[in-house]
């Protein structure tokens, strides 16, 4: 897989788009046991190593830490065919490197509709008017000095996995469910903010603004708006990255991340949606019919394999340990299933804490592969009983002609030789 491919590309003999259940085979034999895929009998080294000999550089070298130069390759990524420039286009998170739930700064994906604007905290301010009483301006001192919160909530692109409507495409997980992550986010409800300024009677509608070069523009019910949209201003515990709307961004948790409006500088209240006036662009979801669903804002279950996964080979027969993600946007992930066989059969992996609504799930389930070629996918269920679909399922509601909200199970094919390909079970 490379960078300028996006990690596309085909296997003789295999058609990926309409790879049936079995035609793999199974070769995983699950075991919980514990151990290493190998180990080596203990030695004492002749020499100790060059690290071990010779000063390292002091605590004042890096001001601002980074990580250990032998994970440079842990970076987001962006496809260059995707899109015709940079400045309206998408880097995907780099999840098969990642661990625990919570993505870390320097990593989290990033999506732009104008590039990323640079603003100077003291001279930014939020407008808060429209139906109010009391129409207000605040600037960043104002807001931090409100009640905050802290939350754990995940964002992810309604685009995630858009490109696998006609079949597998990109040969990798970071491309295939990498538009997304997770994050404490620091802030106010937007319900103080509104609360300060007296809704109107007739308030039903909120319009979010942003001061990129695109003004992006979102409305969404008021009922979203008293509920858990936040405005937040930090992120990890850092003040936002400018790719992440530094100095103020608004979260909407577990709606698709185009809603939660970058650079936040305007929240308009209204007594309808604005995209018939001015709103930019939304997203719709295109249906076999030709019409399009009006409003689809929730990320519904899903969940990923992040090791094994295209990005990693696996390193022969033995002991390993099968590491995911799960996520739904209405609640919390209640169960995760594995299968080794395409699907035929299904089995539960243990969820690790914390189990927290609108925020990634982490599952392990150990795993001893006997070396011949077995597909492995998996499968969420959330708090409301949704099931997570196969892609067939998905296609029967909604044709192939859709770009947004894609959550198929996702289907990795692992060959005897290791490598380990996206796959799509029909």
């Amino acid at each position: 897989m490379t960078k300028e491919d996006g990690g596309r590309r085909g296997r003789a003999g295999l058609d990926r788009r309409s790879l049936l259940g079995g035609a793999a085979g199974v070769g995983g034999t699950l075991l919980a046991a514990a151990g290493g895929a190998r180990a080596e009998e203990a030695a004492i080294p002749a020499e100790l190593p060059e690290w071990s000999r010779y000063l390292g550089p002091g605590v004042d070298d890096e001001p601002y830490g980074k990580p250990s130069k032998y994970e440079a390759h842990v970076i987001r990524r962006n496809v260059e065919w995707l899109t015709a420039s940079t400045e309206s286009s998408v880097n995907f998170t780099p999840l098969p490197w990642l661990n625990g739930i919570i993505t870390p700064n320097g990593v989290f994906f990033e999506r732009h509709h104008g590039g990323r604007a640079e603003i100077d905290p003291t001279k930014h301010r939020l407008l808060i008017h429209g139906l109010v009483e009391k129409p207000l301006v605040y600037t960043m001192e104002d807001i931090k000095r409100l009640p905050c919160e802290d939350r754990i909530w995940f964002l992810e692109c309604a685009a995630n996995g858009g490109m696998e409507w006609r079949g597998a495409q990109l040969n990798g997980c970071q491309y295939v469910r990498g538009m997304i992550g997770c994050a404490q986010w620091t802030g106010v409800r937007l319900k103080t903010l509104l609360e300060r300024s007296g809704l109107k009677p007739n308030a039903k509608w909120v319009l979010a603004e942003g001061a990129d070069a695109s003004a992006l523009t979102r409305s969404f019910p008021i009922e979203k708006a008293l509920d858990d949209a936040f405005v937040a201003y930090a992120q990890n515990g850092e003040a936002l990255r400018p790719g992440q709307g530094y100095p103020l961004r608004l979260i909407l948790p577990g709606w698709e991340a185009n809603m939660s409006v970058k650079w936040l500088r305007r929240i308009e209240v209204g007594d309808a949606p604005w995209y018939t006036r001015w709103e930019t662009s939304k997203y719709t979801d295109l249906l076999p019919s030709g019409k399009a669903y009006k409003f689809t804002w929730v990320q519904e279950a899903n969940s990923v394999i992040t090791w094994p996964a295209p990005e990693h080979k696996v390193d022969g027969p033995g002991q390993y340990m099968i590491r995911g993600l799960a996520w739904s946007g209405r609640g919390r992930i209640v169960r995760v299933d594995l299968t080794f066989d395409g699907g035929k059969n299904w089995v539960t992996a243990p969820l690790q804490e914390p189990i927290l609504p609108k925020a990634l799930t982490r599952f392990y389930y150990p795993w001893r592969w006997d070396g011949s070629s077995v597909i492995i996918a998996s499968r969420a269920i959330d708090e409301t009983g949704y099931v997570q679909p196969t892609i067939t399922q998905l296609r029967n509601a909604r044709g192939r002609n859709s770009i947004y909200h894609n959550n198929a199970i996702i289907t990795w094919l692992v060959n005897s030789s290791g490598e380990v390909e996206n796959v799509q079970v029909a």
